[in-house]
């Protein structure tokens, strides 16, 4: 007899629907998985027969066979554990067979207990896709898996509270469908910081139109502080943003416990010792690396001409297309990576290059190959380029409060209010992410701001990519005045956070 049970897999952070099929013949006893296994599932074996065996049921004594299909999908991982044994015992009669519209998740401890996996939501939602309108798994993965609305979360601790259930001698409560709630941002206040009004602006316009920022300035001018204060003025998360947030936090194994969904733009700040592998993504089966991590949030790198070249070079790719691409010899995989790039670094090697203390002794030259770690097409993808001077005394001594951030985060929400509604069906949500054709029709100065632009061009030397993305930041400084098209003012801005296109010296 064949028995078949849903269960899934992963590729990427999508799931992949997996049919595991058992067949019990006669002839010398034997295990088998095919299907493609790694190690892991192939160990299911044991796992299986100790569980069964301790839960009182009979393991036939005959050769099994087991086929995880599709059979060209590399299958990893324990969760196919729970599959495993329905199948069996379906196919021996000791269960009846399982409904199509069932899936099965989970790894099996030797007593039969249920332990929690990685990645259950976005396979619950492979399974609901596929028609599946049930999905048994681990109690502590039943919140994760709620999140996925129309889908009946069955979690089960052990595996005999399970098969009770399936006999009909036993109850299983259906897991609350999970309810979103938009988290307001955690953290630092932009009302801590003394002065630097010029770095705030800054920043507020980075956020309302999701552009990557570079802050250039001396030891303790507040860059780093700066930067960790940008996620009290993100935009609120949409229920789309969150949910892929959340798959890719799943597969990686960093949902909190108790925190079914990531309701909060996430900031990764990794250190520079991060290898290229760390910021992709990989490994000998690729994971989520730091810039997919910070999906939907913000990737800030601090001190960045210390980061390893060949780390900084992965940026490029993600940057442009807001997907990032890994290929190993255990397969190749894709994970979203649209975030904001925010970056801190000195001005020379000392630190001190323009200080009015006057205390650097860095030559132009020095100061020249001190920037020139970064690599060129790297800061031509960067939209604000912006100076942190360092605080006078006066603005550390006037102790009234800065604007706080709920105060920029409201300009911030309405600027990004007028970007959905103009690029409502478009595909895009913000201007950061504008196409060369789209630009064409909402990036258009006026006839003052279009002699501006031509002036700064050919006195900055841009480039073709520096010259979009000055009009993007200008588009979001008109967006940030109310909308209307772009003014000469607003050109003016732009090219002003365009500092490392300026000559030095």
């Amino acid at each position: 007899m064949v028995a078949k049970v849903l269960a899934a897999g992963l590729r990427g952070i999508e799931g992949v629907p997996v049919l595991c099929e058992c067949d019990l013949s006669n002839g010398l006893p034997a295990f088998e998985i095919v299907g493609l296994p790694d190690a892991s599932v192939k160990e299911s074996r044991d796992r299986v027969r100790a569980a069964a065996r301790n839960c009182g049921f009979d393991f036939p004594l005959r050769r099994i066979t087991v086929n995880l299909a599709p059979a060209d999908l590399k299958k990893e991982g324990p969760v196919y554990d729970l599959p495993i044994l329905l199948g069996i015992l379906a196919a021996s009669g000791q269960i009846p067979p399982t409904q199509p519209t069932d899936c099965f998740l989970g790894e099996l401890s030797l007593d039969g207990a249920l332990r929690p996996g990685t990645g259950m939501l976005p396979m619950a939602l492979a399974a609901q896709a596929q028609g599946a309108r049930r999905v048994f798994l681990p109690a502590g993965n039943g919140p994760e898996a709620s999140v996925a609305h129309g889908l009946q979360v069955m979690p089960c601790s052990h595996v005999r509270q399970l098969v009770e259930f399936l006999r009909g001698e036993g109850e299983l409560a259906q897991a609350q469908p999970y309810q979103y709630v938009g988290a307001p941002p955690q953290g630092p206040d932009f009302a801590d910081v003394m002065g630097q009004e010029n770095v705030k602006r800054a920043l507020e316009v980075a956020a309302a139109g999701s552009h990557h920022v570079l802050l250039i300035g001396p030891p303790g001018a507040g860059k780093s502080m700066l930067a960790r204060r940008l996620p009290s003025i993100l935009p609120d998360m949409a229920y789309g943003e969150a949910l892929e947030t959340t798959k890719i936090y799943s597969v990686a194994g960093l949902l909190e416990k108790g925190e079914p969904m990531v309701t909060s733009r996430p900031f990764r700040a990794p250190h520079h010792t991060v290898s290229a592998a760390g910021l992709s993504g990989g490994g000998r089966s690729p994971r989520p690396g730091e810039i997919s991590l910070a999906h939907n949030g913000v990737l800030f790198l601090d001190e960045l001409p210390e980061f390893r070249r060949d780390a900084l070079e992965v940026l490029r790719q993600p940057l442009e297309e807001g997907v990032v691409t890994i290929s190993r010899v255990a397969g190749s995989c894709s994970y979203p990576s649209r975030f904001m790039l925010v970056c801190a670094m000195n001005p020379c090697k000392c630190g001190y290059y323009g200080h009015p203390s006057g205390r650097c002794t860095c030559s132009d030259q020095a100061v020249r190959q001190y920037r020139q770690k970064i690599s060129g097409p790297l800061l031509d993808r960067i939209d604000i380029h912006v100076q942190v001077p360092a605080v006078g005394y006066e603005a550390l001594r006037d102790r009234r409060p800065a604007e706080p951030s709920a105060a920029i985060r409201q300009r911030v929400n309405a600027a990004r209010q007028l970007q959905a509604e103009r690029y409502r069906g478009a595909g895009i949500f913000c201007n950061a992410q504008l196409t060369p054709a789209m630009m064409a029709r909402y990036c258009r100065p006026d006839p003052q701001g279009e002699q501006l632009m031509e002036a700064a061009f050919r006195s900055l030397g841009l480039t073709a990519r520096s010259y979009d993305r000055v009009l993007k930041v200008a588009r979001t400084i008109a967006d940030l005045a109310g909308g209307g098209p772009i003014r000469a003012e607003h050109i003016a801005e732009a090219v002003q956070f365009r500092s490392l296109d300026q000559p030095i010296g």
